[in-house]
Formats: C-alpha cells, structure tokens, sequence
C-alpha cells in the first residue's frame, strides 16, 4: 500500500496514462476537483488505497493541485500607486483654497446654499446641456455614476436613457445637497435614481459596478483629487469610462474665474498619474466645456 508522500507521483502518472482526457471530479464547471463531498470520499479511495490514512479535503486539493499543476504561481502585481504630492501656499487665488496639485490651485466647494444656480431656467440654453447628453450616447440598462450630482440636474435626464433597467447613482458629499436631489426626483416620479453620500476622499461606489462616471464642473473642487480618482476607477467596471467636462482653461472667452477652469494638458497629466486610465478623445460640441473621455483599461498594463 502506498504512502501520502507517494501521491504525487501517483497523480503525475495517472495524468499521463489519461492524456489530455479528464475524470469528471478533476474539472466540473470550470472548478477544480469538483465538489467538496468528492474530494472527501477521494481522500480515501483514490488511485486504489494509495492513501493511508483520510485526509481533510482542503490539505487533499492542495497536494493534487501541486502535484499536478506544479507550484501555485503568484498573484498578478496591482499596479503601483505613488503617493500624491500637495502644496500648500499663503499666497494664492482668493476663489482657491490654497492647496496646489501638479501646479493646479483647487477651487473652493460651491455649497448647497446655491443649488438654485444649478437649476437656472437658461442653463440649458447657455451651456447646451442637451448636447452633453447627446454626446455620452449612453445605453439602456447601463449604470452611471454623477459625481458631484448636487440637486440632480443631469440625473433626470440620463434616468430616461439607461431606462427602468439602468441606474444612476447621484454622488455628492454634501447631504443637503442628496436631500434636495430626492425631493426632486420624487417631483418627477423618478425611481432609478439612487443618492449616495460621498467623502472628500472616496466616491464611496462599490467595486466594478459602474459603465460610466459623469463629472461636470466638480473635479477642479476636489480637494483630494489623486484619491478620488483611485476611488472611481475602482468603482468602474474594466472598459467603463469618464466623463470629464471643464470649462475651456485655454480660452480666454470663457469668462469664468481662473480656478474653476481646466486644460485638456492639466487634465490629462492628473489622469495619468493614476494607472490604468487611457485618454480616449476630446469632444468639442459645447460652447464653453471640453468634454475629456477617459477609459479604464480591461486589463492591466
């Protein structure tokens, strides 16, 4: 009778004389070995007795699983994080908080004491709002996060598209703000829509469970913007995508203070300080905004 320390061999052997063909417990669904109840009756009987003595049938998958597959290989390396770097200065732009990432000064958050401003009667007509929507060509069933969702200005309107099967998730860090969002949803008898509350530092969105992330006008105030966006990548499914729309920093027309302005450049080079995101194209239908589509990649670089 065979020992346990025989089994490896055992089990190369075995593999050999079946060639590429497989018993059923060896694989049964895409799992290893099968069922839990068949490892345990093959910890006793397998191979005709080789086995001394009843073995748990965790310890027996591990000897089956090196014996016949070799040394388990190492889990794929995350991609590395660097730490970012802030910078504070005493001197700085008074609609700023004086904290300062890649040379960008971060804008002061607009509370929820001017969420009338969001909801202005002419914004549509001034920013074109409606081509916005247009250009995300969003898909029924999808699940897309607005970051920044305030009193939910865009998430009426991206409700309609994804359909009863969709989700949009309205991200904001101010309750107030969620607050006023709700009653304005139940104004509309809207149920797709769902607040969630956020952190400075975290879109607080469960993993790989988002198509797309909506950010309109919100990335220049995040006072920890290296963070966030690992947050939101996190939470996007492989292949999902941003939405990034910034008032044009490089035009001079676009009359809106300096800090709540952003360059495609500036833009481009905080993303990419996050690994796994891929600048994908600039979409130029707005009057005032660049819209920044950015992929998360489907596997890792």
């Amino acid at each position: 009778m065979g020992t346990v320390r025989e089994l490896p061999n055992r089990l190369q052997a075995e593999k050999r004389s079946r060639g590429n063909s497989s018993p059923h417990w060896f694989h049964q669904r895409g799992r290893i070995f099968g069922l839990k109840s068949e490892l345990d009756e093959a910890s006793t009987l397998l191979l005709n007795g080789c086995v001394t003595h009843k073995l748990p049938s965790q310890a027996l998958l591990g000897i089956l699983v090196a014996a016949v597959f070799g040394p388990a290989l190492p889990a794929a390396a995350a991609p590395q994080l660097t730490a970012p770097v802030y910078e504070t200065r005493t001197e700085h732009d008074p609609n700023g908080i004086g904290k300062f990432y890649m040379g960008r000064e971060i804008a002061h958050v607009m509370g929820h004491q001017a969420a009338g401003w969001l909801e202005r009667p002419d914004r549509e007509a001034e920013e074109r709002t409606d081509l916005l929507i247009d250009a995300m060509q969003l898909k029924a069933g999808e699940t897309v996060a607005d970051i920044g969702a305030g009193s939910g200005y865009f998430c009426w309107r991206m409700s309609k598209l994804v359909g009863p099967q969709g989700k949009i998730l309205g991200v904001d860090i101010q309750q107030e703000m969620l607050d006023l969002l709700q009653r304005n949803m139940t104004k509309r008898q809207i149920t797709n829509v769902t607040s969630v509350l956020g952190t400075t530092s975290d879109p607080k969105l469960p993993a790989s469970s988002v198509d797309t992330i909506l950010m309109v006008d919100v990335y220049h105030e995040f006072d920890q913007p290296y963070e966030m966006l690992v947050g939101m990548q996190r939470a996007l499914k492989p292949g999902g995508r941003i939405v990034l729309v910034e008032f044009r920093a490089e035009d001079p027309a676009v009359n809106i203070k300096r800090v709540h302005k952003m360059s495609q450049e500036q833009a481009k080079k905080e993303f990419a300080a996050v690994p796994g995101f891929t600048w994908e194209r600039t979409i130029d239908v707005l009057p005032q905004q660049h819209i920044l589509i950015f992929r998360k990649n489907s596997t890792p670089k």
